[in-house]
């Protein structure tokens, strides 16, 4: 695991090239502080930095940038490559005869692409990965990345130098940096809390897509792009042959694979270990990985002294039970708080899912005592795990048997009223039901509501259920959101029928690259920790991809394969219980001991003079959520994070203009 950094320029770089690299490299040093490294092509147009945290072959053996032993490429790479043992044998079966310096997969890696091509290589390569290789041979530089996201790369042109690196920060530091916010990128921000790649929040500035590899030559600025891996594909195929076994064939089946994958990701030469809710995806990963060890495994949770958001007390029992060294620590508010002026720095692009906090104090803790640490993420999407999927279908077959003109009627007579009345009249009558059926803000959820009845279609309901802003056209003013997945005509498959499994489509190619391996990878590489996430192995996405609903919702029951894995080594009593996902009361901090920053940050909105948000609308969403009469937590939540991020940028290019850089 490591970061690195580059520069290219067709025309020849300049003696103070190499500083820059230098500088550029040092802004992501938290990603690799065991070592660094730097290489400059003889020719003068390409310079690879690198930092390094060394994972697999501590040696020197293992330092990057890294040249094949034919002298033809070089490398500088970021992430494992969880097979390259039986990659390396299955190269000297062929022949390989120019002998091994030492045992790092990215030394295997080069061989690979020295034998197959980058991208038969590429295909035969299990793990996650980002990187950046210079071709001697035909003056050509590739980047690439790992199928599903795990691993990060920017790329964009900074007059004729193209600069790429593994965090936007590094970017700043080049002395042609001069960044311009890309308002349709805010736009994307404000419905979703990330930026879908391509995107970044600088015009100009691009996010390499998972599963592909960009190529730039002297033809031109544009790269060739092409995909060596593809989830439509693997969609497409699984709906043209569907699994066809029993739900038990089927449940072993999902065990054979995790088995595989967690032999293949326990591999690590420094202290390895994994997170643990308590929930079925983490408890999972862990149960088999116990099963796999000799040694008890190490695992680690926090908890919150929050009721409703507490999981730890599960996750001992959990670990108690599985007999793993277990490491937790009880977090207050005040300290879950103190994270909060550290997240700009963190996420280097503007990032706003509220489980970011959750997600550093858990790496932090976890950084104490291993250098490794494996997690649950992915579970969801590939077992229709989200409460979302069970109520979108549910929502949608009801509101879909409703005329549109009746609909249309109902959600006028619901707006025609404004929330604060109703929370008001319903009041009496939800304090007669059953405890299970009163809820806060009752006006609130009826508003939302009257916006799902004038939608055409699923997706529509879908897209709906995953925006924070619904209208961020409104509250940016001059911005255009540019097509994603969710808005493409042809991004789900037209195979693809089935509502929930065209959610889970749509998660997995975009929230779960563009969020949660955002937030995991940041989160714990700014504490210098390694995350993997067996889960996203290939092997098993390519095999759920062909479970059919009726055995991942088997008897109604979410997740169903994973569960029965789980029950295998867990007792049902630890497990089944509500899900709670891992959140913070953002609700609570934003009214609380949150108010004072976050309205410095909106009055911030007005003063800046700069346009980007209509301070009036945040204005009325902030005083609405402090009043009560609306909740609007996660919208202000994803102003925030930008406004904060904003502050710090700006401060950062002050300083710059100061030192006359």
């Amino acid at each position: 695991m490591c970061g690195f950094v580059g520069l290219l320029n067709w025309d020849g770089l300049s003696g103070e090239a190499d500083g820059h690299a230098r500088a550029m490299a040092d802004a992501i040093a938290h990603r690799g502080p065991d070592d660094e490294g730097f290489w400059r092509d003889p020719n003068g147009c390409v310079i690879f930095g690198h930092r390094r945290l060394a994972i697999v072959d501590l040696s020197a053996a293992g330092h990057q940038p890294m040249d094949s032993r034919s002298g033809r490429w070089t490398i500088a790479f970021n992430g494992e490559i969880y097979n390259h043992e039986s990659l390396r044998a299955e190269l000297e079966r062929g022949g390989w005869a120019l002998g091994w310096r030492g045992h790092s997969d990215t030394e295997v890696m080069l061989a690979a692409f020295e034998v197959w091509g980058v991208e038969g290589a590429l295909q035969k390569c299990v793990g996650m990965f980002a990187f950046a290789l210079w071709d001697r041979e035909t003056k050509t530089l590739t980047l690439g990345r790992d199928r599903l996201g795990e691993k990060p790369l920017y790329y964009g042109w900074l007059r004729n130098t193209l600069v790429f690196g593994s965090e936007l920060a590094s970017f700043y530091c080049h002395p042609d940096w001069h960044g311009e916010i890309d308002r349709g990128a805010l736009a994307l921000l404000m419905r979703h809390n990330y930026i879908p790649a391509p995107y970044s929040v600088f015009k100009g500035v691009s996010k390499l897509p998972p599963a592909t590899v960009a190529r730039f030559s002297k033809r031109g600025k544009e790269p060739e792009i092409r995909e060596y891996w593809s989830l439509r594909e693997v969609a497409e195929n699984a709906a043209r042959a569907p699994f066809a076994g029993t739900p038990e064939q089927a449940v072993d089946e999902v065990e054979r694979l995790l088995r595989q994958a967690l032999q293949g990701q326990m591999m690590a030469d420094v202290p390895l270990g994994a997170f643990l809710s308590g929930g079925i995806d983490s408890s999972t990963v862990v149960a088999v990985m116990q099963s796999l060890s000799k040694q008890p495994v190490r695992t680690f949770s926090i908890g919150f002294d929050v009721p409703g958001y507490n999981e730890a007390e599960h996750a001992k029992a959990v670990a108690k039970h599985l007999g793993t060294s277990h490491t937790e620590l009880y977090v207050t508010s005040r300290e879950a708080l103190d994270v909060v002026p550290k997240l700009p720095s963190i996420y280097s692009e503007p990032f706003s899912d509220s489980s970011q906090i959750p997600t550093y104090l858990v790496s932090k803790l976890a950084r104490e005592h291993v250098t490794v640490s494996l997690s649950g993420d992915g579970g969801d999407e590939l077992f229709s795990g989200y409460s979302r999927y069970a109520v979108s279908e549910a929502l949608w077959g009801r509101i879909s048997l409703l005329p549109a003109s009746m609909r249309a009627a109902f959600a006028a007579g619901i707006r025609a009223v404004r929330p604060s009345v109703w929370n008001g009249a319903l009041a009496l009558p939800l304090r007669a039901m059953p405890a299970r059926y009163q809820f806060k803000n009752p006006g609130d959820k009826l508003h939302k509501f009257a916006d799902l009845l004038g939608l055409k279609t699923h997706d529509d309901v879908y897209r709906r259920l995953v925006s924070h802003w619904q209208a961020p056209e409104t509250l940016i003013p001059g911005a255009k959101e540019p097509p994603t997945w969710l808005t493409r005509r042809d991004g789900v498959p037209s195979s693809m029928t089935d509502v929930v499994r065209r959610m889970m489509f749509l998660d997995s190619v975009s929230y779960l690259p563009d969020d949660i391996l955002v937030k995991v990878d940041r989160a714990s590489m700014a504490v210098s920790l390694e995350s993997r996430v067996p889960m996203l192995d290939h092997r098993i996405v390519e095999f759920a991809s062909t479970l059919p609903m009726s055995i991942l919702r088997h008897e109604g029951v979410a997740k169903w394969p994973l569960r029965q894995v789980l029950y295998r080594y867990v007792p049902k009593e630890l497990i089944d219980r509500p899900k709670m996902g891992f959140g913070v009361p953002l609700d609570a901090w934003l009214r609380g001991p949150l108010r004072e920053w976050g309205e410095s940050l909106i009055n911030d909105c007005a003063r800046s003079g700069d346009g980007l948000f209509n301070a009036d609308e945040v204005r009325l969403a902030w005083q609405e959520h402090q009043s009560g009469a609306r909740n609007w937590q996660y919208q202000l939540w994803d102003v925030l994070m930008f406004q904060a991020w904003h502050s710090q940028y700006r401060e950062h290019q002050g300083a710059r203009a100061m030192a006359g850089v």
